[in-house]
């Protein structure tokens, strides 16, 4: 397969992207620039400014959005308006990455240094009552994150490894049991960044300089390929009414000027299968004071 250009190159590190429903739009980060985009249903391209460092984004229950920043969570209510912040970790050397919602409406959004080498980064969970904890440590790049149908298994990528891995995910407090890897990827395939999930149980994974997303099956073997002209692919989802569209996000970041011309666009293809819903952040009316 072949993905098609939607936008014209409207970020420098595009990630994340998800699908919210209630608004019946996409929406992704232009990280570095601390932005969240938006493909609106008549397809333009929104964009707001939110912080330094925009590192994933997903819609709130109820609306308004829930995004992490440099190094912690801010709420934007369903005008665009900035709320409560959330604070996570003070590690200079380090800034959050990528983040998902589980089925019980936690926000997970994990770490990473910014050298790329050191394994400074973690896990957070953001509850619906404003608490932070870390569910996980010592992690090089903390990337790709989503969950089981029935939420009790955690799909998750530390860059660095270059695997794809499988957590219990326990639904009753969001902790996590019994690490094992699901997925070896070659170097030369590129590195694995974002993924998501089919409604198959095929695993999607954008790969970092690797021009491509593959689909894996259960047993761990590429049985679908997504190439596109940009080397640096970064996350993926599945969109639109029924999702049924994967969207596709790349960076052009340090690219030389001139070199891949569609890099930093967003991209979409029709895979022939449907993703799983995404579930809002559950927001409680009793959201504590910091």
């Amino acid at each position: 397969m072949r993905a098609e250009q939607l936008t014209e190159p409207c970020a420098e590190h595009g990630e994340g992207p998800v699908w919210d429903a209630a608004a019946g739009a996409l929406r992704w980060v232009d990280m570095m620039r601390g932005d969240v985009l938006t493909l609106t249903p008549a397809g333009r391209v929104e964009r707001q400014h939110v912080s330094q460092v925009a590192a994933a984004v997903r819609p709130r229950a109820g609306g308004g959005l829930v995004v992490a920043t440099e190094r912690g969570f801010v709420l934007l209510d369903d005008a665009g308006q900035p709320g409560p912040v959330r604070a996570a970790f003070t590690d200079r050397r380090c800034r959050m990455n990528d983040g998902g919602t589980d089925r019980q409406g936690r926000f997970l959004c994990g770490s990473m240094a910014y050298d790329m080498t050191t394994p400074c980064g973690a896990l957070y969970r953001l509850d619906p009552g404003g608490g932070v904890a870390v569910v996980l440590e010592q992690v090089t790049i903390s990337n790709g994150i989503a969950w089981s149908p029935g939420g009790d298994q955690m799909y998750y990528i530390d860059s660095a490894t270059q695997r794809v891995d499988v957590f219990d995910y326990l639904t009753n407090d969001g902790s996590l049991a019994r690490r094992r890897p699901l997925i070896e990827i070659s170097p030369d395939l590129g590195m694995p960044d974002g993924l998501a999930l089919d409604a198959g149980g095929g695993v999607w994974v954008a790969l970092w300089r690797g021009s491509a997303v593959h689909r894996y099956g259960p047993d761990g073997r590429i049985e679908a390929v997504v190439d596109l002209p940009a080397s640096q692919v970064t996350a993926c989802t599945f969109g639109g009414p029924d999702l049924d569209e994967l969207y596709i996000t790349t960076s052009r970041l340090d690219l030389p000027a001139g070199d891949q011309p569609a890099a930093g666009s967003l991209f979409r293809v029709s895979p022939g299968v449907r993703g799983l819903p995404v579930t809002p952040f559950a927001l409680s009316p009793g959201w504590r004071s910091p």
